[in-house]
């Protein structure tokens, strides 16, 4: 399917991401209860630390983000391995509430922040008629670790105590991803291009847009509105999933139980979706995204039984399938690929801030007294008044041609 230099970068992103779930919240959430107990500090404090540190480094991202426009590819991921390296290491050295916000802010930034960053951004550039199918390998690479990391991690946290997983993961880290990366992508420069050899694909220069020309681009402000629901939802829901359980009565282990549901959906839609873009164009399935989010929302407002939460976090599988990939083809598809890695910079950023804030309204709306199905209705308004915002402008995303 790709040529010797095209696997290269395949294999690059899905290990990027991969090992960017070590900033990932599905992956720090397991060490909770550990280091709750390890600093004496309640749910709260943990969740508003963690919010804090994730809006810091969500701000840093967007500057520090752009440097791999301007920087050799594989500098720039040895850069941001050797920073993941040292930021699992301090992690392992939590001893204080001040350690723990630096640790945490240090995970947010190199692990889901520039990590993901790395790998979608090369892909992004390199990939032009492929670009669909190579994101939805590449982001196949998290959806791996959210499959095989949880159940290693609770095996490992009976063997030894938590800070000597993190002292092994920064030393795995160190060994193998420098490595690796000048395996696959020391030959790789701004110019280099996927090999297509099909006589009727014929790639149109277009425009390509600095950042700061987006950012004057009402278009770009709409595409996000839609593009970061899936963040600030999925991320309240999993976060506060104990609230919801208790809520619907659903019984102690059915939101677990669900999560398969989520998961398999959600790597079956990643899949298939990179065919999808590469047939249809993101602009065209864009408008689809957030359907069944919006669906899932109405499921939470009116579905009490229990078999509703595999239904309920399926559809949200879904959505997350295709946001993974749209939100990096899209970008480049309307404002091409040369300053690509500032204006992922800038989304990434958005995404991060946007877990944050979906963190911190449903906490401050549960503490209001609002129930979980009021706040479905709050995010059912937010996904529908998006979907109209992009359903208007749906015939003006194309990009512009030279």
């Amino acid at each position: 399917m790709f040529k010797s230099l095209s696997l290269k970068v395949i294999i690059f992103g899905f290990i990027f991401t991969f090992f960017s779930s070590f900033g990932q919240s599905f992956f720090l959430g397991l060490f909770n209860s550990s280091i709750r107990e390890t600093l004496s500090i309640t749910h709260g404090q943990f969740g508003s630390i963690y919010a804090s540190a994730t809006l810091l480094s969500s701000f840093l991202l967007i500057w520090v983000g752009k440097k791999i426009d301007d920087i050799n590819i594989f500098k720039f991921a040895l850069y941001v391995t050797l920073l993941l390296a040292f930021s699992c290491f301090f992690f392992s050295k939590i001893s204080s509430i001040v350690f723990l916000f630096i640790a945490v802010f240090l995970m947010r930034f190199s692990g889901q922040g520039l990590m993901s960053h790395t790998a979608t951004t090369t892909i992004s550039r390199f990939f032009t008629k492929s670009r669909g199918k190579a994101l939805s390998i590449g982001w196949f690479g998290l959806s791996t670790a959210e499959f095989i990391l949880p159940v290693l991690i609770v095996y490992l946290l009976t063997l030894t105590v938590w800070q000597n997983i993190w002292l092994s993961i920064s030393v795995l880290i160190l060994f193998f991803l420098p490595f690796i990366s000048f395996a696959l992508i020391k030959n790789l420069n701004f110019d280099s291009r996927e090999d297509v050899n099909d006589q009727n694909f014929v790639e149109k220069e277009i425009k390509n847009w600095t950042r700061v020309e987006v950012l004057k681009d009402y278009r770009f402000y709409i595409v996000c509105l839609n593009m970061l629901a899936m963040p600030w939802i999925a991320t309240g829901v999993f976060v506060y999933q104990s609230y919801i359980t208790e809520s619907k009565e659903w019984g102690e282990f059915v939101i677990a139980q669900s999560f398969m549901a989520y998961s398999v959906l959600s790597v079956i839609t990643l899949l298939g979706s990179g065919f999808l873009i590469d047939k249809f164009t993101s602009r065209k399935i864009l408008i689809f995204m957030n359907i069944p989010l919006l669906i899932s929302m109405l499921v939470l407002f009116y579905l009490d039984i229990s078999i509703s939460a595999f239904i309920f976090l399926g559809l949200i599988g879904i959505s997350n399938g295709l946001a993974n990939v749209l939100g990096s083809s899209t970008w480049a598809e309307i404002y091409g690929v040369k300053y690509i890695g500032s204006i992922k910079a800038l989304t990434t950023a958005l995404m991060v801030f946007s877990t944050a804030f979906g963190t911190a309204l449903f906490g401050l709306l549960i503490d209001k007294g609002f129930t979980i199905e009021q706040i479905a209705v709050i995010s059912f308004v937010y996904i529908f008044l998006s979907l109209i915002a992009l359903f208007v402008v749906r015939n003006r995303l194309n990009p512009e041609y030279i």
